[in-house]
């Protein structure tokens, strides 16, 4: 992917796309599904929709600076694995109010 040099800013990409999706526009969506979701080239992506290759890689990388200013204005990314930490380091108490608050975080 030449948007993303390595598999940990991808996956970062990822997370935030999966979280703040609903607030693109239909057509970044599309772009940047078919880009990270179905690893198509910026050039598939391009030919698919009869625009230039340069116009894709423009509205990947706006997409993508909108994603991270989304999570530097809201930090929804950073505290939904906060929560998880939390999460992870007293599921095994032994309060009982502990557990079912971790619980009920989780959705049982």
């Amino acid at each position: 992917m030449i948007l993303m040099n390595n598999l940990e800013k991808t996956l970062e990409i990822s997370e935030l796309f999966i979280i703040y999706k609903n607030l693109l526009t239909e057509k970044q969506t599309k772009y940047l599904e078919l880009y990270i979701d179905e690893d198509w080239s910026l050039q598939e992506i391009a030919d698919e929709f009869n625009v230039s290759k340069a116009a894709i890689y423009d509205s990947i990388k706006k997409t993508i600076s909108s994603l991270n200013d989304l999570e530097t204005k809201l930090g929804l990314n950073q505290k939904e694995k906060h929560i998880n930490q939390i999460m992870l380091k007293y599921e095994n108490s032994q309060n009982s109010e502990v557990k079912n608050l971790i619980q009920e975080l989780k959705g049982e």
